[in-house]
């Protein structure tokens, strides 16, 4: 019986062992640039915003990163991997006005080579430029003379004057992708253009702002924009989950709380032209028949306008190709009505894990660590489906697909280590796969007073 006993206690430990939530390494922490661009607008800094996606990308062997530094000019970056000495140079453009959220995006299209850079816009004209060929992949030298013209077009596309979240992603086929919002907040459309044959095609809007949303207090709103957490591919679909965020402010219980309401999911198999919900209905056509706040089956997880949900978060998706968001708001045990965004989510917004089972089903998981602030996280999934979420200030919290991702623990504490980050990360989305996880992050600071970028690897222990 003893023996018995024993043997059961092992094979329970064994267990345990086996369903740890997975580990990071430090690798290293550079300084590539001790004097960014510092000052603090919509919760933000400029050099690092959740909804960045790109600031700092891999591709074939190299990475590459974007900032502005303390003069207001825009800087890229490139080092060999895995760990090159960084080279920068300058670009011939200055950040237009305070903003935080007129970011750097990167993209590169692998058809011919070329790194393609869109920046500083919120609602405003784009600027953008590209490079020679075959720079991505080169070697050649690093210097601005290899790169075009800053036009207010994305290359020969006129993508109009209010353009705002610019974002580049490599389809399966190795095609270059640009989402984008046209329109302002509350009402803008969510657009996709395409990158073939060294030229731009609009491909056109997959979100619109119409349709009508009535609220739980009665209210309606007519007109709003679709935030999403990502434009994720994974064995030849595309993924978005999103919230809305409604024009009319009185949806909400308190003009000092955030019109977001609702998570949504939906997918595409062709690219972005036609759109399919959970179900595999299609719901729409980009260009002609948009998704809107009015099309079935793309809730998965409601919620009113009255909690500060957060919008552009992040996303991933697994090997099997089922969708993983992370969310957050001010959960109801804590107030039934956010009145004032900036004070109530960083006293009590918590994180959730939102996932797609291969039944449809989707399930929520609180993460068990509060925010304390009113920023994002960032979502990393290894080779093995663990998940890693850095949260903000470099807090890296980790979940294991053996426990069903409910293992949750805290993995790194940036602020424990040192690293005094201001608030939200962006990560490099393409290293990951090499298993090193790449976290962009500036240094807190106050005023106005210039402040370090910096770059973060850590070695993922699934």
């Amino acid at each position: 019986m003893r023996l018995l006993l024993f043997i059961a206690s092992f094979l329970s430990i064994l267990l345990s062992f086996s369903r740890a939530a997975p580990t990071v390494s430090l690798l290293s922490n550079t300084v590539l640039d001790s004097n960014g661009i510092f000052f603090v607008s919509f919760d933000g800094v400029v050099n690092v915003n959740s909804f960045q996606l790109s600031g700092v990308l891999t591709f074939s062997n190299w990475q590459y990163a974007g900032w502005y530094t303390s003069s207001r000019t825009a800087i890229l970056a490139r080092r060999q991997l895995p760990s090159g000495s960084w080279t920068t140079f300058q670009l011939p453009h200055q950040l237009s006005t305070n903003d935080s959220h007129n970011v750097i995006a990167l993209g590169v299209s692998p058809e011919d080579g070329k790194i393609h850079v869109a920046l500083d816009c919120h609602s405003t004209q784009v600027f953008y430029t590209s490079s020679e060929a075959g720079l991505a992949t080169s070697g050649a030298s690093w210097v601005a003379s290899r790169f075009g013209p800053i036009t207010n077009t994305i290359g020969n596309l006129n993508v109009g004057s209010t353009v705002t979240y610019p974002q580049f992603v490599i389809t399966p086929d190795n095609l270059l992708q640009f989402v984008y919002r046209s329109g302002v907040s509350g009402n803008g459309a969510t657009q996709l253009a395409e990158y073939r044959g060294g030229q731009w095609f609009n491909v056109g809007s997959w979100a619109s702002a119409s349709g009508t949303y009535t609220s739980t207090n009665g209210a309606t709103s007519n007109a709003r924009n679709l935030y999403i957490h990502g434009f994720t591919y994974r064995n030849g679909r595309t993924h978005v989950t999103g919230t809305w965020r409604e024009q009319n402010g009185a949806v909400s219980c308190s003009s000092g709380g955030l019109t977001n309401h609702d998570t949504t999911y939906f997918f595409s198999d062709d690219k972005g032209r036609t759109w399919k919900n959970s179900a595999g209905s299609t719901i729409g056509t980009s260009g002609s028949s948009p998704v809107n706040v009015n099309t079935g089956g793309i809730i998965v997880d409601s919620l009113n306008a009255d909690h500060g949900l957060m919008n552009q978060e992040s996303q991933a998706v697994d090997s099997a190709g089922q969708i993983h968001a992370i969310i957050s708001y001010v959960p109801g045990r804590f107030t039934q009505c956010v009145t004032n965004y900036e004070t109530d989510r960083p006293a009590f917004a918590r994180p959730f894990h939102v996932f797609r089972s291969s039944n449809g089903t989707f399930t929520k998981v609180e993460i068990p660590f509060a925010l304390n602030t009113v920023g994002r996280s960032q979502i990393a999934m290894d080779a093995a489906d663990n998940i890693y979420v850095v949260m903000p200030f470099v807090r890296i919290v980790t979940a294991s697909k053996a426990s069903g991702w409910t293992d949750w623990t805290m993995a790194f504490d940036g602020g424990a280590n040192g690293f005094k980050a201001f608030g939200e990360v962006t990560v490099d989305r393409a290293r990951i796969s090499s298993g090193v996880l790449s976290v962009l992050y500036q240094v807190t600071s106050s005023g106005t007073t210039p402040s370090a970028v910096k770059l973060a690897d850590f070695r993922l222990n699934g």
